[in-house]
């Protein structure tokens, strides 16, 4: 009942899903996976760039690691932006009132986010391929990547808050803009926690992408070896992790309850063990022996796919359970209309215009009343204007009143410089197509 009275509840739109809702919410979970992978590699990518690049005005070695780095963010960049169509239409379609409303409702900011996105992708592609031109000006081309960096930080806060935002239609009324639906619970620890999956995953393809057998790591470093490269790499994934598990505890603990259920935790749990299973095999790679210090790699992939895959189905099943019981009432307002609406349409109600009748006229009021509400958009009295003026209708129909009200009934058409009259068989009475021809055949 409260939930009723605070809370909007629209109408759904009546169409049937394109694809049975299981399949559509599995093609959501991992297309999602994919979009996020390459979303954690661009900003993952262009943090340790800075990073790097920072690093490597008093190392050069820094330098070289961070113009690699960099090579790769405009192809995750696109990627991203291309995989990122399915998760989109997949939420859009199996909820689409929720996911349009925290869009409108956040408004400015939303719409801020294409020309943001082409700013962001600008500066990269400047940063890029202008490497070797701002050799002597490294911290100018940082602070291009710097800004570039400040708009893909901001750009997920948009999604994560509109993505929040849906799950709790009972706050949609008391939501002012963004920035008040950036103060929603849970908003700031997942935010912390996918930036720390950004650094972990790209840690881990700094590891992958600096190990490959054909990669000419000898041709484009003289200091670092491919140990001293990984292990920066590993060493990012360790942080990264740290701060997933660290900020993913808080987000199961500051979860709004209406949507946590044993099933939410259960699966929460399992995804953050093989979190800390990766972080232990990570933290063993750096520490352990130099000669296995890619043994453990595949494990750790795999334990950050299957967090990935485990922790996305957690976040579907909180988003089911948080918007179930409005769905309910969404769809007996939407079945409630569909019913007013196909009666409504079954028995249609006749709004009649009240007539302005002009006592002085006597008898011929009701009559000239009609004229004027039915007739006086195409006559007038003297002259011609669609039709012809009413005197020379009153010089035709003179004592043939029924010949008249069969014409205003159903007229034919006799003259090829008139348009066609409509006919009036079903909206006027008999009594009021007495009325009427009395006062046409009045007019002398």
């Amino acid at each position: 009942m409260l939930l009723q009275i605070q809370t909007p509840v629209p109408k759904d739109i009546p169409l049937e899903l394109p694809l049975p809702e299981w399949l559509l919410v599995t093609l959501l979970i991992l297309s999602f996976l994919l979009h996020i992978i390459f979303i954690n590699l661009m900003l993952g990518g262009s943090i340790l760039t800075i990073w790097a690049q920072i690093k490597g005005l008093k190392e050069k070695e820094y330098d070289i690691l961070a113009h690699e780095i960099a090579k790769t963010i405009t192809v995750n960049k696109s990627m991203a932006v291309v995989l990122g169509v399915a998760p989109l239409l997949s939420i859009n379609t199996l909820y689409t009132i929720y996911f349009y409303s925290a869009n409108a409702l956040t408004g400015f900011a939303w719409i801020m986010i294409i020309p943001l996105i082409t700013i962001a992708f600008l500066l990269t592609y400047l940063h890029k391929y202008t490497w070797e031109k701002f050799e002597g000006s490294k911290r100018l081309h940082i602070a291009i990547i710097g800004m570039a960096t400040t708009i893909f930080l901001f750009i997920p806060l948009i999604f994560l808050t509109n993505v929040n935002l849906m799950m709790f239609p009972e706050k949609w009324g008391a939501v002012k803009g963004f920035l008040s639906a950036l103060m929603l619970p849970n908003v700031f620890p997942r935010y912390f926690e996918f930036l720390g999956a950004c650094v972990s995953v790209t840690g881990l393809f700094v590891v992958w992408y600096n190990g490959r057998r054909h990669y000419p790591f000898e041709e484009q470093y003289s200091v670092f070896t491919r140990y001293d490269v990984k292990r920066i790499g590993y060493s990012a994934t360790i942080i990264g992790l740290g701060v997933q598990i660290f900020f993913g505890v808080i987000v199961l603990f500051t979860l709004p309850s209406k949507g946590i259920g044993y099933d939410v935790i259960a699966v929460m749990i399992a995804a953050g063990s093989f979190l800390v299973a990766a972080l232990w095999w990570s933290y063993k790679s750096v520490t352990g022996d130099k000669r296995l210090l890619d043994a453990r790699f595949k494990r750790i992939v795999m334990a950050v796919i299957i967090f990935m895959v485990l922790y996305g189905g957690s976040r579907q099943i909180y988003r089911h359970n948080a918007l179930r019981k409005h769905q309910e009432l969404v769809a007996e307002h939407t079945k409630a209309f569909q019913k007013q609406s196909k009666e409504a349409r079954e028995h249609p109600v006749e709004e009649k215009e009240e007539l302005e009748l002009d006592p002085s006229l006597g008898e011929l009021a009701k009559g000239s009343a009609l004229f004027k509400q039915k007739c006086g958009i195409c006559h007038k009295r003297d002259e011609k204007l669609v039709g012809p003026p009413m005197t020379e209708m009153a010089g035709i129909y003179t004592g043939k009143t029924e010949d008249l009200k069969s014409w205003i009934r159903q007229p034919g058409k006799k003259r090829a410089d008139y348009p066609q009259m409509p006919g009036f068989k079903d909206q006027l009475s008999d009594e009021e197509l007495n009325e009427l021809a009395k006062f046409i055949l009045s007019v002398k």
